[in-house]
């Protein structure tokens, strides 16, 4: 597992701004990264005329620059180096995909808002075209990480859900539950008796757990099972990590298998369009 050393933080001018400096500053003091950059896209084009005439004897970069430079100074308490970048551009993923290239950034940091305020889609689109792991924090966040939940539905792919949870509980003393949502194959249920073939499912899918923490050598994750009942995957594992208390949800960017759909690309999709309580990071 590479470390986390250069994060990327994407601001808005919102009240979520503030929980997302605070979070920052809560992973950078665990994780100790070499520079954090809070990043900031002006789209004048959403000006409208009736605030262009106001506004064009003003340097909107310099008064948006001094805002974030104090939010910054205010709520980033790690003793990290930061800098915060102001840009114009038309399309703010875009803009965010460039700078992750361009500074090599491991993990950037988004607001969990749904796609009614606006800017959830940017988000969603920035988990799709992002090549970095993408972390996503709702409001008024804990900042804890004291139980770590991993998604897994024994792929390939899912093996670095428990790589990077291994690398975050070294970091915080975490502990890590390896988390695995199952249901009865659908299009079998016409034909078999659901409530006999569950614990058949349950003792394969316990079986599969065994040998895929075995063949990944992962000996410091607790094992949970869980049954789908009539809920999606996505709503599933979300509502039992909040209901365990767990204070932060991983999950890879795709994987499968015949039992759960768990992280395969649309239900990754699902989980990540989800309003959560808490934050959700996508391992890439």
């Amino acid at each position: 597992m590479k470390s986390i050393d250069k994060i990327l933080v994407a601001l808005d001018l919102t009240s979520t701004d503030t929980d997302l400096i605070k979070y920052a500053s809560f992973l950078s003091e665990k994780l100790n990264p070499e520079k954090v950059y809070f990043v900031h896209n002006i789209k004048k084009y959403e000006i409208s005329e009736l605030f262009q005439e106001h506004l064009k004897d003003l340097d909107l970069e310099k008064l948006i620059s001094d805002e974030l430079d104090e939010k910054v100074a205010t709520h980033f308490k790690a003793d990290v180096p930061s800098q915060v970048l102001i840009s114009e551009d038309s399309y703010t993923e875009s803009l965010i995909n460039y700078i992750v290239q361009k500074y090599h950034i491991d993990l950037v940091v988004v607001g969990n808002k749904s796609k009614t305020d606006g800017t959830g889609i940017v988000s969603d689109k920035l988990m799709r075209i992002l090549k970095c792991d993408i972390v996503s924090v709702p409001n008024n966040v804990k900042l804890e990480m004291n139980n770590i939940w991993g998604g897994t539905d024994f792929s390939h792919e899912s093996a670095k859900v428990f790589r990077l949870s291994t690398y975050l509980a070294n970091a915080t003393g975490a502990k890590v539950t390896g988390v695995n949502i199952y249901n009865v194959p659908v299009q079998f249920t016409p034909y078999l008796n659901k409530e006999e073939m569950l614990p058949k499912i349950e003792k394969h899918t316990r079986e599969k757990f065994e040998k895929f923490l075995k063949k990944h050598k992962i000996s410091d994750s607790e094992m949970k099972i869980i049954r789908g009942r009539e809920a999606s995957v996505a709503e599933k594992l979300n509502l039992e990590a909040e209901k365990a208390g767990a204070d932060l949800l991983v999950v890879a960017d795709k994987g499968g298998n015949v039992f759960s759909s768990l992280l395969v690309g649309n239900v990754t999709d699902e989980i990540f369009d989800r309003e959560l309580k808490i934050p959700l990071w996508v391992a890439k």
